[in-house]
C-alpha cells in the first residue's frame, strides 16, 4: 500500500505544473495568431489641424487620467436566484436559454439556511436525494440513481468517496439528468459542482463563530486582499469539532484554502488554488429493522460500536487555471487539478435482526483507499455567423489519469470462534464490546488500478431564428484501465470507446419564457464508481448506458423570480444482471425506469419575501429483473414518490428577518427487494435574523421545528438513519 499521508505537496503536483505549462503553450502558440487577427483594430489618428499662432510651435495636449481596475468575479445570481451559469455547457448562458434541469444553490441561501454538506444542498432541490453513504461519504441520488461519485469542483472530477464542506464555496450546481458530453464518464442521474471562491479584489473580510446543539463548534474565516491592481489573494479556512444526536459519534474537520488571482492584461487571467482538508468522524450506519419497518428504539441508540468505527479523509489539492480573451469573440482557458486523497473508514455495524426480534447481528469490515487524480482540460469557445444562423462553438479536449489503491479487511469477532464474521446481541443493548480482529478474507479488495481518460468534444450553440435556439455537442472518451488484483495476481486491461451526445432544442415565445426539449446519453464503464468493480467476469462487458428524455419550460415571472418544470423519462440500459437458475452466470438487461416531473420555484416574491423551494414527482421501478432481490415490477430504492419543500425568508424591518421551510417525504424502500418501508414525514425548520451593525449580525437556525421522529435515510433494509431531533445553531458574523 502507498501512504500519501507525508508525501511532499511540491514533488506531488510537479506533473501537473509541468503539464500545465506544456500544454498552455501549445494551446497559445496554436491560437494566438488567430486571436491577434480577429482582435487587432486599425484607429487612424485624425490629424491637428495648425493655425498660423500655433505654426513652429510645441503643441501640449490636455492630460488625461485613465484608471483601471481589474476584473471581478460576474454577479450572476440575485439573493436566491442564478440567471445564468457556466458549469452545464462551459460557456457563461442564461438559464432560461439552456435545455436542462439546472438547480443553483447560491451563497445567499447557503448562508441563510446554514448549509455545511452536500446533503444540506440538496434538501431544496426537487428529484434529488441522499443516501446514507454507511456514515462515511456523501451520496446523493439523482432521479432514481445513487452515486457516490458524481462530484466536481470547478468543473473537475472530485470522485473519491468523502463528506465535503462548504466553507470555500460560492455557490452549488445541481444539474440533472446525463452531462457525459461536458463531463465524461458518469453522471448517469446527475451530478453535483461546488463553485468555490477566489480571490477576486473585493478587498471582503468576514469571520463567523458558531455553536450548537450536541456539542457543535465552528469557526469559519474568508479574507479577500488586493495586492495592487494586478494580483489579489483570498484565504478561506474552517475549523469544527461536533457530536451528534446518536449516541457516540463525535466529528472533526478542518479546512484550508489559500487562492491568488493574477491579471497582467485585460485579456488574460491565471488562478491559482491549494487547499488542504480533513474530516474525521464516526461511521455512523444507523439502526436495523424489523417486520418491514425500522425497528422501535431511541434515535440516539448506536447499533454496533462507535469507539471503533472512525472514518477520515484528508485530501490534498492544486488548480491552475488559465483564460486569455483574444478579443472577437473567441477565447481560451485550460483547466488542471491535482489532488492526492487518503480515505479509510472502519465499522461494526447492524445485520438482521433474528424471528424472535430480542437479538440483531453485528459486522465489521474496514477500508483503505488512496488515490491521485491529475486531470487537465483546455476550452476554445468562439463566436461565428453563418448567413442568418449564429453560432457559439465549443470546442475542447480533456486528458486524466487516476491511480487507484483499494484494501478491505474483514472483521472476525474472535470471543465467538475465530472465524466468525458476524455475533449477535441484544436488541435492547445493540452495542458491541467484545474482541474483534481485522484481517483480510479470501474476497476482501487488494486492488491497484490505473485509469486513463483522453476524449474530445465540440458543441454548437445556434441561434436559429428570434425565438428558437438549438444545442447539439458529442463527446468521445478513450477510457482504458489497467487493473491488478493484488490478492490473486490477476492483471488485466480493458478499454471504452464511449461516444456521448447531447442535443436540446428551445423555442422562446417571449424573452422571460422558454420551452425546450433535451436528449442526453451517459455511461458507466465496469470499473463502477470508484474504479475498483472489475473482475475477469464482468471486464469484457459493454458499459451501463443512461438515456434521458427530457422537455420543459422555464419562466422569469418577474426579473428577480423565476420557476421551472420538467418532465423527464431516465432509461438504465445494460444492467448487469444474475441467471436465477444458475448464480454463476451473468448477462445483461435494460433493467431499470424513472419518470419523473420536477417543479422549481426561486427568488423575490416581494423585495422583503425570498422563497427557494420545489414539487417532484417520481415513478421509479425495476424493468427487468437483475437479481434475486432486484425483480421485475420493484420500486427503485429510496425514490418516493412525492418530495415537496419551501424555504422563506421575510424581512420584517432591515434588521430583523425570519425563516421558514418545510420538508414532505413521502414513503420510500430502504432496498429494492421492498421488503423494509421508511414512513413519509413533513419536517419543519426556521431562522431568526437580527442585523445589529452594518458589520454585524447573529443569525439563529432550528432545524426540526417541531421535534418531529421520522427516518432520514438508508443504506439498505439493516442500515436506516434515524432524524434529528430538534437542533439549534447559533451564529455570529463580523465583517471588517
Amino acid at each position: 500500500m502507498k501512504n500519501h499521508k507525508n508525501r511532499p505537496l511540491i514533488p506531488a503536483i510537479a506533473p501537473l505544473l509541468n503539464a500545465s505549462h506544456t500544454l498552455m503553450k501549445w494551446q497559445m502558440g496554436a491560437l494566438l495568431p488567430l486571436g491577434l487577427a480577429l482582435s487587432t483594430v486599425t484607429m487612424a489618428a485624425e490629424p491637428v489641424s495648425k493655425t498660423p499662432a500655433t505654426e513652429g510651435k510645441e503643441l501640449t495636449l490636455p492630460t488625461v487620467k485613465v484608471k483601471a481596475s481589474r476584473e471581478k468575479t460576474p454577479n450572476v445570481t440575485k439573493g436566491y436566484q442564478a440567471k445564468s451559469n457556466s458549469t452545464a455547457v462551459k460557456t457563461d448562458t442564461a438559464l432560461i436559454d439552456l435545455p436542462q434541469s439546472i438547480t443553483v444553490i447560491t451563497q445567499e441561501l447557503i448562508k441563510d439556511q446554514n448549509m455545511q454538506s452536500i446533503a444540506d444542498t440538496t434538501r431544496y432541490v426537487p428529484g434529488v436525494g441522499t443516501a446514507q453513504g454507511e456514515g462515511n461519504r456523501d451520496n446523493p441520488i439523482f432521479r432514481g440513481n445513487s452515486s457516490n461519485s458524481d462530484m466536481y469542483v470547478d468543473g473537475i472530477r472530485d470522485d473519491v468517496q468523502y463528506f465535503r464542506d462548504l466553507y470555500n464555496i460560492e455557490r452549488v450546481d445541481v444539474l440533472k439528468g446525463p452531462n457525459a458530453m461536458v463531463f465524461g464518464r458518469g453522471g448517469s442521474g446527475g451530478l453535483i459542482n461546488r463553485a468555490t471562491k477566489q480571490a477576486n479584489w473585493s478587498n471582503a473580510r468576514e469571520m463567523n463563530f458558531q455553536l450548537g446543539s450536541f456539542d457543535k463548534y465552528r469557526l469559519t474565516g474568508d479574507f479577500d486582499q488586493a495586492i495592487n491592481d494586478n494580483v489579489a489573494v483570498r484565504l478561506t479556512s474552517m475549523w469544527e469539532n461536533s457530536r451528534s444526536y446518536r449516541d457516540g459519534f463525535d466529528a472533526g474537520r478542518w479546512g484550508v484554502n489559500p487562492t491568488l488571482t493574477w491579471q497582467p492584461s485585460e485579456q488574460t487571467k491565471v488562478s491559482l488554488g491549494y487547499e488542504h482538508y480533513d474530516d474525521k468522524r464516526t461511521a455512523d450506519r444507523g439502526i436495523s429493522s424489523f417486520g418491514g419497518r425500522p425497528v422501535n428504539t431511541d434515535v440516539s441508540t448506536f447499533f454496533g460500536d462507535p469507539e471503533r468505527s472512525p472514518t477520515s479523509a484528508t485530501v490534498d489539492s492544486f488548480k491552475a487555471v488559465l483564460d486569455h480573451d483574444f478579443g472577437g469573440g473567441v477565447s481560451v482557458r485550460n483547466s488542471s487539478r491535482y489532488a492526492s486523497y487518503d480515505k479509510f473508514y472502519q465499522n461494526i455495524f447492524p445485520g438482521a435482526v433474528n424471528a424472535a426480534g430480542n437479538q440483531v447481528a453485528i459486522s465489521a469490515y474496514n477500508d483503505a483507499n488512496q488515490r491521485e487524480n491529475l486531470f487537465n482540460q483546455t476550452d476554445l469557445t468562439f463566436s461565428l455567423n453563418t448567413g442568418p444562423l449564429k453560432h457559439k462553438f465549443l470546442t475542447g479536449m480533456e486528458f486524466g489519469r487516476q491511480e487507484n489503491d483499494n484494501f478491505r479487511n474483514t472483521g472476525y469477532f474472535t470471543n465467538v470462534g475465530a472465524n466468525a464474521t458476524s455475533v449477535n446481541v441484544s436488541l435492547a443493548d445493540p452495542r458491541y464490546r467484545g474482541a474483534v480482529a481485522f484481517r483480510q478474507s479470501a474476497t476482501d479488495a487488494n486492488n491497484h488500478g490505473v485509469t486513463t481518460i483522453k476524449a474530445g468534444y465540440v458543441q454548437d450553440q445556434i441561434d436559429l431564428t428570434e425565438h428558437w435556439k438549438a444545442i447539439m455537442g458529442v463527446r468521445f472518451d478513450r477510457f482504458e484501465v489497467d487493473f491488478t488484483n493484488n490478492r490473486n495476481g490477476q492483471n488485466f486491461t480493458t478499454n471504452d470507446n464511449l461516444v456521448s451526445p447531447r442535443g436540446g432544442l428551445i423555442y422562446k415565445p417571449f424573452d422571460n419564457f422558454s420551452l425546450y426539449s433535451n436528449y442526453s446519453i451517459a455511461y458507466v464503464p465496469r470499473a463502477g464508481d470508484q474504479l475498483a468493480s472489475l473482475t475477469l467476469t464482468n471486464a469484457a462487458l459493454k458499459p451501463e448506458e443512461f438515456r434521458n428524455y427530457e422537455v420543459g419550460a422555464k419562466w422569469d415571472i418577474r426579473p428577480d423570480l423565476s420557476a421551472t418544470l420538467a418532465l423527464y423519462q431516465l432509461d438504465r440500459l445494460n444492467a448487469l444482471a444474475t441467471d436465477p437458475n444458475n448464480p454463476a452466470l451473468s448477462f445483461l438487461v435494460d433493467g431499470q425506469r424513472t419518470r419523473g416531473i420536477e417543479l422549481g420555484l426561486s427568488g423575490n416574491i416581494t423585495d422583503a419575501w425570498k422563497v427557494m423551494g420545489g414539487y417532484a414527482f417520481q415513478n421509479g421501478e425495476i424493468t427487468k429483473s437483475i437479481s434475486s432481490t432486484a425483480l421485475a415490477g420493484a420500486t427503485l430504492a429510496q425514490v418516493p414518490e412525492h418530495t415537496f419543500s419551501l424555504w422563506n425568508r421575510y424581512d420584517i424591518t432591515q434588521q430583523w428577518g425570519v425563516g421558514l421551510g418545510s420538508i414532505y417525504r413521502s414513503k420510500i424502500f430502504a432496498a429494492t427487494d421492498n421488503l423494509v418501508t421508511l414512513p413519509g414525514f413533513l419536517r419543519f425548520d426556521a431562522a431568526v435574523y437580527f442585523k445589529a451593525t452594518k458589520n454585524i449580525q447573529l443569525q439563529v437556525n432550528v432545524e426540526n421545528l417541531f421535534d418531529k421522529k421520522y427516518y432520514a435515510n438508508a443504506h439498505n433494509n439493516t442500515n436506516i438513519t434515524p432524524g434529528s431531533p430538534i437542533a439549534v445553531n447559533a451564529g455570529i458574523s463580523v465583517k471588517f
